[in-house]
């Protein structure tokens, strides 16, 4: 067959329904391929948005999602993208075209190395120079993709060898399990948790798998341990539990710190370095039990002492098994530390200040949304009080980045969980700075005739960074922006535009958006004035 066929074929053993992309003439022979086999397209706007919806939808399903770009300017615009899915362990799959490597009429037009390029920010790259390589490399760049740690991966296609012929069939993929951890390490597991005397649980991102999940929740249950999070672990066990501590939003000074600061031992399972420090080990003070897919990565922040390597679910469960609850066991510090937390955000929930406080936004979400709708996140301010204050029912309710922490992924990354999700109810909350970067997909969304609400939070300036600015002394520069009329822009792409003028309003017109369907926009000013005492003087932010 022509080798774009079996390149089609490959995709679709792999499990592959659906391809988020921006063709060009390189890869035409590959998207007629796709055409003939009935494989749904969803053609954006803009490469960098098929990167970040692919990324997301790996997040959500644990399965590569996949995006098509031609060469030069294409391929570059994935770079973002790539590094996203990288950093933040979402299993995805690029696909670029190139020029023909055996007979080039054209020179050096656009062209790039672009496997040079991707070589940094993914798992595997290549170049495929042979019909013959199809099957094998697209089964490699899955399997390098999914396997734990998740991430990147890519191929390059030429024109010529996508019209290659070949009697080449796929390869289906093969079944395999994670290896366990050991028993020594489980044990020694089990006597520092039970010789400790005010431990706690953290639960990171590695830990946001369906059976880990699952495990932990039961983990919690029966052995009373309270546990916290960091901002990409969120949800994984119900956060509304009385045994919850809060989110590691910031890099100290919050009210989880307080908790883990009277801990003397944290059991850490699945957390990634990658994500900012939720907590710093200084010397001794606290033993600090690493469960995790492989071995720690060793910074001057963070050297745990017990490593436990192996998979997760079954990690947890022997853990369980042996270490049970102990009468000696005292979280008095930890209660304290909570209704601390709780005690703030009752106050900031009922703040009826317009432009809207913080805690109230978070507040009217939580609100409006089911337990099972997924709430988007760019990147801006907004997202560290999300993190501290949404309290997610559901792993995978409340999708941030805290890797590479890009602005533009929050309207692409919603489009994505409302694809992989299209019965839930699906809000994207974005920064006015944000969601400019990629507000073009807002007529990728309204194609697709999605039920789709997108809060645009705006400060008429790059906030997080403005505060940063002013919490060094400096004076403000550089960080304020004009921006459209919201409510007109979205209108023009065939959406709803919606400006409430108070808190409350606020709150109704979101439940009317979620339950009439299409495409809204919400134009919500925020008010931040409040961010330095409220989320801790002195406190770390992303930058």
């Amino acid at each position: 067959m022509k080798a774009s066929d079996l390149f089609v074929k490959a995709l679709e053993a792999e499990g592959v329904r659906c391809v988020y992309g921006l063709p060009g003439e390189e890869n035409l022979d590959l998207l007629e391929s796709m055409r003939a086999a009935g494989m749904r397209l969803v053609v954006t706007r803009h490469e960098q948005a098929a990167g970040f919806m692919a990324a997301t939808q790996g997040r959500l399903t644990g399965r590569a999602g996949v995006c098509l770009a031609t060469l030069g300017p294409g391929a570059t615009n994935l770079v973002t993208a790539a590094a996203y899915a990288q950093l933040g362990a979402m299993p995805m799959v690029m696909l670029t075209g190139q020029k023909p490597i055996k007979a080039s009429k054209q020179g050096h037009f656009q062209i790039v190395d672009v496997v040079g390029m991707m070589r940094p920010l993914t798992k595997s790259t290549r170049t495929l120079v042979s019909a013959e390589h199809v099957p094998s490399a697209i089964r490699e760049a899955f399997r390098r993709a999914e396997e734990e740690r998740p991430g990147a991966t890519h191929l390059e296609l030429p024109e010529d060898v996508a019209r290659e012929s070949t009697d080449t069939g796929p390869l289906s993929p093969g079944v395999s399990r994670r290896p366990v951890a050991d028993e020594a390490s489980i044990a020694q597991a089990v006597e520092t948790l039970a010789s400790a005397r005010r431990p706690l649980l953290m639960i990171g991102a590695g830990a946001n798998r369906k059976l880990t999940s699952e495990m932990l929740r039961a983990f919690v249950d029966r052995v009373g341990l309270p546990f916290f999070s960091t901002q990409m672990g969120k949800g994984v066990v119900d956060e509304t539990h009385p045994l919850w501590m809060g989110t590691a939003a910031l890099s100290d000074g919050d009210f989880v710190h307080r908790a883990i600061e009277a801990s003397d031992c944290i059991l850490n399972v699945g957390h990634d370095v990658i994500e900012k420090p939720p907590f710093v080990m200084r010397d001794n003070r606290r033993t600090v039990i690493h469960l995790n897919f492989s071995s720690a990565e060793v910074d001057p922040v963070y050297f745990p002492q017990v490593q436990v390597t192996g998979d997760l679910a079954n990690a947890i469960w022997r853990i369980a098994e042996g270490v049970g609850a102990r009468s000696h066991w005292d979280f008095t510090p930890f209660e304290r530390s909570r209704a601390g937390l709780d005690a703030q955000f009752v106050s900031g929930a009922a703040d009826d200040r317009f432009p809207i406080y913080p805690a109230r936004l978070v507040a009217e979400v939580r609100r409006a949304m089911p337990d099972d709708g997924v709430v988007c996140l760019d990147n801006g301010m907004y997202k560290l009080w999300f993190a501290r204050y949404y309290r997610c029912r559901r792993p995978n309710t409340l999708l941030l980045d805290n890797a590479l922490a890009t602005m533009g992924a929050g309207l692409p990354s919603a489009i994505a969980a409302k694809l992989v999700h299209p019965r839930r109810k699906v809000v994207a909350v974005c920064g006015d700075g944000g969601f400019m970067m990629n507000s073009q997909e807002l007529e990728t969304a309204v194609r697709l005739k999605l039920d789709l609400t997108v809060i645009v939070v705006r400060d008429d300036g790059y906030g997080m960074i403005r505060w940063k600015q002013g919490e060094m002394g400096l004076p403000d520069f550089g960080m304020t922006l004009g921006n459209p009329d919201f409510v007109r822009y979205a209108e023009a792409y065939g959406a709803r535009g919606h400006r409430p003028s108070s808190a409350t309003e606020f709150g109704a017109t979101l439940t009317r958006c979620l339950e009439s369907g299409g495409v809204h926009v919400i134009d919500l000013p925020i008010d931040y004035s409040d961010t330095a005492r409220a989320l801790g003087a002195g406190a770390s932010v992303e930058s």
